[in-house]
Order: C-alpha cells, then structure tokens, then sequence
C-alpha cells in the first residue's frame, strides 16, 4: 500500500497483529496494495521528507498467490459481507437486552419496597 498517502492507516496491537487500511475502503486489496490510479491518492503533507524511526509501519505482508486474479478482492468483500451482517444482527441483540433491562428498571421502581 502507498504509506505516504494521507488516507493510509497503520495499527499495530500488543499481540503483534497490525491493521493496514485505506480510511475511505479504496483498497480493495489491502492490506497490499492500492489501486495503480487511485483518484483519492494526496500525499501526506505533514510528515513530507521526514526520517522516521523505530515507529514506522510494519513492513506490508508478502502477497497471497492468484491476488493479481482478483480472487482475494473477492474474498476480503465476501468477509466483509459476512461481518456487516453479523454486526446488525449483534446490535439488534444488545438493544432488545438494553430494552428490557430499561423495563425491568421500570417495574423495580414502581414495586418497590419502602
């Protein structure tokens, strides 16, 4: 991925584990590589010509085998896919808990004891 564009993200957690992605979801490919003409692409102005230390980006994955086929573009969506539906079924959960907990509330109020 182009690390001096000013939409590129990078974050690595205490495991080890780092997250590489573009802030606008242009990289279909990500976490290696932008598209060739990306017509969001700006370089970052803020870090122009700077030398950087021990805290820069990993370095990027090797690349899977067949990415140059689109099959991993197609699978990151489908992954995707997957998760944006597990997420609205999740918050559906937690707002019905959060709902009967408020009733619940409600009836402890009104019952309770003096």
């Amino acid at each position: 991925m182009r690390t001096e564009c000013k939409n590129f993200e990078s974050r690595s957690y205490p495991n080890g584990d780092t997250v590489r992605k573009c802030n606008l979801d242009l990289a279909p490919e990500a976490p290696w590589r932008c598209p060739d003409n990306c017509p969001k692409f700006e370089r970052r102005l803020a870090d122009v010509a700077w030398t950087h230390g021990t805290l820069v980006v990993s370095p990027t994955p090797p690349e899977p085998v067949g990415l140059d086929d689109g099959s991993a573009a197609a699978v990151l969506d489908e992954a995707e896919d997957i998760l944006n539906a597990a997420g609205s079924d999740i918050r559906a959960q937690l707002d019905a808990e959060r709902e009967a907990a408020e009733k619940r509330g409600l009836f402890k109020r009104i019952f309770r004891r003096k």
